[in-house]
C-alpha cells in the first residue's frame, strides 16, 4: 500500500528512496526552475524542492488522490557560488568539468515533505574535491555521456567517481537523495525504517 508519494522522475531518486523501506509512488511535479535573481544557491535549492513538493501535492488534489505525504528533493552543484545546472551540450559540461577540475565545490541537496499540515524541509551539504583533470580525461569523460543529465556534469555513482578525490558529506546526498535525513525525516511521520 502506497505510504508516500515521491515527486521525482529521478532513476537514481527513485533507487535511493527504495532503501528506506518505505512504500511510494512517483507522480509528476513539473515547476519553472529559473533562479531568482541575487538568489542565494541555499535558498534557490530550498525553494526548488518545496516548489515541487507543493506541485505534487496539488497534483493529488487534482486528481482526486489519497491524501499522503509527498516527498520531493532538489540538488545543486555551486562552485565559487555560481549553480552549476546540467550542462547544455558538450562544450558546456567539458568547461563545467574544468572549472572543478584540482578544485573544491559543493553539493547542496534538498527535501521537502508535504502533508496536511504543511511542508518540512532538510538541507544536506557536501563538499566534493576533484583531482586534477586532463584535456584528455575530460574529453573522454564527455564523450561517454554520462555528464549530459547531471548537474555539474558529473555522476559520482558513475565513471565521475573516479574524478572524487575526497568526500566530506553524504554520498547519498551528492547523487541527489541523501538517505540518511531522508530516512530521519520520513520517521518523523512514522514511515520507513527508522521509524521501527
Amino acid at each position: 500500500m502506497t505510504q508516500l508519494y515521491l515527486a521525482s522522475g529521478s532513476p537514481r531518486r527513485k533507487e535511493l528512496l527504495a532503501q528506506t523501506g518505505v512504500m511510494f509512488e512517483r507522480i509528476a511535479a513539473p515547476i519553472d526552475e529559473t533562479p531568482h535573481s541575487a538568489e542565494q544557491p541555499r535558498d534557490y535549492v530550498i525553494r526548488m524542492a518545496v516548489e515541487k513538493a507543493e506541485s505534487g501535492w496539488q497534483h493529488l488534489i487534482s486528481m482526486g488522490l489519497a491524501l499522503k505525504p509527498v516527498l520531493a528533493s532538489d540538488t545543486s552543484v555551486v562552485f565559487a557560488d555560481e549553480i552549476l545546472g546540467k550542462p547544455l551540450d558538450a562544450a558546456d559540461a567539458a568547461a563545467m568539468l574544468r572549472k572543478l577540475s584540482g578544485n573544491t565545490h559543493e553539493v547542496l541537496t534538498s527535501l521537502a515533505l508535504r502533508d496536511e499540515h504543511g511542508v518540512q524541509t532538510r538541507l544536506s551539504v557536501s563538499r566534493v574535491t576533484f583531482a586534477q583533470l586532463s584535456d584528455a580525461q575530460i574529453a573522454t569523460y564527455v564523450a561517454s555521456g554520462e555528464p549530459m543529465d547531471k548537474a555539474g556534469a558529473y555522476g559520482i555513482q558513475g565513471l565521475g567517481g573516479v574524478f572524487v578525490a575526497h568526500l566530506d558529506g553524504s554520498f547519498t546526498g551528492v547523487m541527489g537523495l541523501p538517505l540518511h535525513d531522508t530516512a530521519a525525516l520520513l520517521a518523523e511521520h512514522g514511515l520507513g525504517i527508522l521509524a521501527q
